[in-house]
């Protein structure tokens, strides 16, 4: 029998992990991780990955690694697969889980304490068994427990942008079951959060015809299973990568109640019956006789509310807001003009920068700015002055060849553990605008970590703080930091805020978003991209800011280019010089 997409996946991430365990070429790695997501995501079933050039037709997946699916397809096995493998006990992948658990620190724990898998690891834990092994001391061994401690809290959830095309695909698959009339997506991914441990479906279904017609169907979609139903109008299934689908069926009439329901959060909803409350509908069965024929904005207008976006539904005083303030035109992706903070093969990128460039044009935008890692990121060979001078007279090139889109020179320099930057002011000065991040000792304490990052941000050749919390979603938490004061910071000295776009980030975190506007803080969406496929995570950065509450005005890169150019030259002189209300164009 062929293997399923999820098994192929699944050894391709294993691939990947036991790459990572021996070192290999970063890129490699990288590339069989991208293959498994996008095999997922993909429109084909097994059987027909094996004709012609299908495979090597879907993005993300290289010539390289469509012979890996290929062998696995036709035999079940991977010899790449063994051979990586090699002497290491299978249970080991799941380490890899383990939040800032290095591969070369899962290998000394296998080969020096005999440590297979997180049960093994805990229990070396608790029995203070690490403390034995060479460069482990007390320290060590508590930040892994809390790492263990983060595995376990992120057990059942997956990246929103790792989910997104899994639920649009089985959206599309749903549709074109017998009596399907309409299908929608609700739950924590229509309110786009950032983690998502479950799909949420609604299906209009006629009134009157048995579920058990659309179970029959349902179970006929190829690699969703566990399909059930739990009663008679709801369904419960598995999906293909295995997260629990939950499916509403609605009469037409009643569509959009049960959207609302399905959609959360469910302290949201206690606040809207709060509403209905008040004209004597204490419970969701009374609202519902009342409103089951209203669209979800007549639902809100039967509760005095004006209509609330999905993003903005989680329970954190939007009522109290939009019963006075009009909910805002929450920013789209076709609103921003241009980008900054991308990485090129002059230091960690896997691209070059006319790669970069022209794929930016070709996706329409009219500027973008290089922002490479500077010299203290050695780890990311980063750049030296010499070699920063390279890079611009290839960026005056580039920039010739492509005049219609403008290329900013800029720089993502460190801020080092005092809170000042990685190159001096005069050097600093020379850039069009420079991304000030924190990447090393994100152990200071909270005040030491403050101070740092709001001397930087006095530095008046900053433009943005980078990634301000340097969280990895279910993977690492932030640095320990006092964002008021950062915010006040900001404020004071006129620097903007990023809204970093990496599907391992989405940081600034959505909540400090809506505080940071409350302050008339200005904010810039960015893909943090390192290939050019990764130039797309601005669509991700943008669903932080809506979920935000963030208009287009609230954006510095929503700006044509000739506001832009004004904005940067303006912030080396002018401390406030970020308060514009603009009308976003080309």
């Amino acid at each position: 029998m062929m293997m399923t997409k999820r098994e192929i996946a699944h050894i391709l991430s294993e691939i990947a992990f036991y790459l990572r365990l021996k070192e290999a070429n970063p890129y490699k790695c990288l590339a069989y991780e991208r293959a498994a997501r996008a095999l997922l995501t993909s429109l084909h079933e097994p059987h027909q990955l094996l004709t012609g050039d299908t495979l090597t037709d879907i993005p993300g997946i290289g010539r390289g690694t469509a012979a890996v699916i290929r062998e696995l397809l036709v035999t079940g096995a991977s010899k790449l697969h063994q051979t990586m493998k090699g002497s290491y006990p299978s249970s080991l992948v799941e380490l890899g889980d383990v939040p800032g658990l290095r591969p070369k620190q899962i290998r000394k724990l296998y080969e020096e304490a005999g440590i297979r898998s997180v049960a093994d690891l805990k229990t070396a834990c608790r029995n203070n068994q690490l403390l034995d092994l060479k460069g482990i001391g007390p320290k060590v061994q508590a930040k892994i427990q809390a790492a263990l401690g983060e595995f376990q809290r992120g057990q059942g959830y997956r990246l929103y942008a790792n989910v997104v095309a899994e639920a649009s695909k089985l959206e599309k698959d749903m549709k074109r079951l017998d009596g399907v009339e309409r299908v929608r997506i609700a739950g924590a991914l229509r309110r786009k959060m950032e983690v998502i441990n479950a799909f949420h479906f609604v299906v209009t279904w006629p009134r009157g015809r048995k579920s058990g017609q659309f179970i029959t169907g349902l179970q006929a979609i190829p690699n969703v299973s566990d399909v059930a139903s739990a009663e008679s109008t709801l369904v419960t299934a598995t999906s293909p990568t295995g997260l629990p689908i939950r499916i509403t069926l609605a009469a037409s009439t009643e569509q959009d109640f049960h959207l609302l329901q399905a959609t959360g959060s469910e302290e949201h909803l206690e606040q809207v019956l709060l509403r209905f409350a008040t004209q004597g509908l204490d419970t969701w069965d009374k609202v519902r006789a009342r409103v089951q024929k209203h669209s979800e904005t007549g639902i809100y207008a039967a509760a005095g509310l004006p209509f609330i976006p999905p993003e903005l539904r989680e329970g954190r005083g939007e009522l109290e807001v939009h019963t006075t303030h009009e909910p805002p035109q929450l920013i789209e992706p076709r609103q921003i003009a241009g980008f900054f903070h991308f990485h090129t093969d002059y230091s960690d990128g896997a691209a070059t920068v006319e790669e970069m460039v022209a794929a930016a044009r070709h996706r329409g935008y009219r500027y973008v700015g290089i922002s490479d890692h500077s010299q203290s990121a050695f780890y990311a060979n980063g750049l030296k002055e010499a070699r920063i001078r390279q890079q611009w007279a290839e960026i005056e090139t580039v920039q010739e060849k492509y005049p219609d889109i403008h290329i900013f020179r800029g720089i993502e320099a460190d801020i080092l553990p005092d809170g000042t930057m990685d190159y001096g002011d005069e050097l600093l000065s020379q850039f069009d605008f420079v991304i000030a991040s924190v990447h090393s000792r994100f152990n200071l304490s909270e005040t030491d970590q403050t101070r740092r990052v709001c001397r930087a941000l006095s530095n008046p050749y900053v433009t943005m703080f980078g990634h301000p919390t340097g969280r990895l979603l279910l993977s690492r938490s932030g640095y320990r930091l006092d964002m008021r004061q950062v915010m006040d910071a900001a404020r004071e000295y006129g620097k903007v805020l990023e809204i970093n776009g990496s599907r391992h980030r989405l940081d600034l975190d959505w909540r400090e978003v809506r505080i940071a506007k409350a302050q008339g803080i200005k904010f810039s969406i960015n893909p943090d991209a390192h290939a050019v496929d990764e130039l797309d995570n601005i669509t991700l950065g943008v669903t932080v800011a809506q979920k935000g509450g963030l208009d287009a005005g609230d954006v510095i890169n929503t700006q044509p280019l000739s506001a832009m150019k004004s904005l940067l030259r303006n912030m080396r002189f002018s401390n406030n010089s970020l308060n514009f209300r603009n009308s976003p164009g080309s």
